[in-house]
């Protein structure tokens, strides 16, 4: 299955419900950024702005944080319309157990990795991890140039799960992905992507959403 995930990152703050509604009946997912200036380089959403948006959007939610000391707080940026929480290896203190406390609060654990962390680091936290996330630019802005060079993390990972079973586990690719790079990726073994400026800096969002769909499907 093929999901397309639209980042709000590159779309207008201001009318974000507008925004959301854009892609609401082609996307699976909308993808929540919330960077807070301190892992990151830059700063996005508030959780109290975090629970606004998760609560108003047309679409469930993939949250991805990226927040110094997420371990503990996980449960500030949750509410019932999040789907998948994302968190980053390079943040947590206890990577297993924040994994777990996601699982706890009835949601799908992501993991994701920098691309300067070895995709390896994932292979012990694999019984609770629901997404692995492979970042494709380094995380902190959107519009960046997709790195192929990840591409061999990618396949990695899509052994690990073939290998051990986990048919259900997501594998996400987080960053630069357009009608150009979206077919890489695919090929590489992900099956869930995220599309910030490609979606939002289009003419037609929704159509763009289909487009990289069939793209993504081989059509």
């Amino acid at each position: 299955m093929i999901r397309i995930c639209p980042s709000i990152l590159n779309a207008n703050f201001d009318d974000l419900p507008g925004e959301i509604e854009k892609v609401a009946s082609t996307a699976d997912l909308i993808h929540l950024d919330v960077m807070d200036n301190i892992f990151v380089p830059n700063f996005t959403f508030t959780p109290e702005r975090t629970i606004e948006i998760i609560e108003f959007s047309a679409l469930p939610i993939d949250l991805h944080l990226m927040v110094a000391e997420v371990d503990k707080k996980v449960s500030e940026y949750c509410s019932q319309n999040t789907v998948s929480v994302t968190v980053h290896f390079e943040a947590c203190q206890d990577p297993l157990q924040t994994l777990k406390d996601i699982r706890s609060l009835g949601k799908r654990s992501g993991l994701a990795i920098k691309p300067d962390t070895p995709i390896e680091v994932v292979q012990e936290l694999l019984q609770e991890i629901d997404m692995i996330v492979v970042m494709t630019v380094e995380p902190g802005f959107g519009g960046q140039s997709f790195m192929s060079s990840m591409m061999p993390k990618v396949e990695k990972a899509r052994r690990y799960l073939e290998q051990r079973g986990l048919n259900d586990v997501w594998l996400q690719i987080d960053g630069g992905i357009s009608s150009s790079t979206i077919k890489i990726a695919r090929r590489a073994g992900a099956d869930t992507f995220v599309a910030g400026s490609a979606v939002y800096g289009s003419e037609n969002p929704g159509n763009m959403v289909e487009k990289l769909r069939l793209l993504a499907s081989g059509s």
